[in-house]
């Protein structure tokens, strides 16, 4: 996987005055926070964001950041859009050490729908969360939480505890927490009403 650098330069006034006098430079607003500094305003260009952010890694990856010769590792939290333009306004970078233990979301995806008898009867898979809370070294954040469906059923769910993750990323969430289940749809109901009649 690529690496993303950012190139970004120190913004001298802040507020609204300043992030739309960087917007209006072709350049993107933004605050570096974390460890043990202070924040620190900061721009970079437009379309090297955009560049960075199209690559899928910009978010709940590890980051470089540049300044002149300078580096630092940073993950992105948060990145604030146009409503209409999808352009993107400002972001917030945290500072991290590589090896530093931190806490992100990550995209769950489900794979094997058509191994599941449940899906294949009707039932409908309901979501609960689409994202998960993990605890993980920052230079070893996964792409994302895959659950299998295979052979689940009409009314089983999948919790937090029964989810595959590497040895070093531990769930937030309580191995209770349900994070999506099978269940009879209206379509599913009705056969099985029938059936039985």
């Amino acid at each position: 996987m690529a690496e993303i650098v950012l190139d970004v330069e120190v913004r001298e006034r802040t507020g609204t005055g300043g992030a739309r006098a960087a917007r209006n430079e072709g350049k993107v607003p933004g605050i570096l926070y974390g460890g043990d500094k202070a924040p620190v305003p900061i721009a970079v260009s437009l379309n090297a964001f955009k560049k960075a952010l199209y690559t899928g890694k910009l978010a709940g990856h590890l980051v470089t950041l540049k300044y002149g010769e300078e580096t630092q590792k940073v993950i992105a939290k948060a990145i604030d859009f146009h409503p209409v333009t999808d352009v993107p306004l400002h972001f917030d970078l945290y500072r991290v050490d590589e090896h530093q233990s931190i806490k992100i979301n990550v995209p769950v995806h489900f794979k094997n729908h058509e191994a599941s008898p449940g899906l294949k009867k009707g039932g409908a898979l309901t979501v609960a969360f689409h994202e998960l809370e993990i605890s993980v070294p920052a230079d070893h954040i996964p792409e994302d939480v895959i659950v299998d469906l295979s052979g689940l059923e009409i009314g089983a769910s999948v919790h937090v505890g029964d989810l595959t993750l590497p040895s070093d990323v531990t769930a937030v969430q309580g191995k209770d927490v349900v994070i999506a289940s099978i269940t009879a749809s209206g379509a599913s109901q009705s056969e099985e009403a029938s059936a039985e009649a």
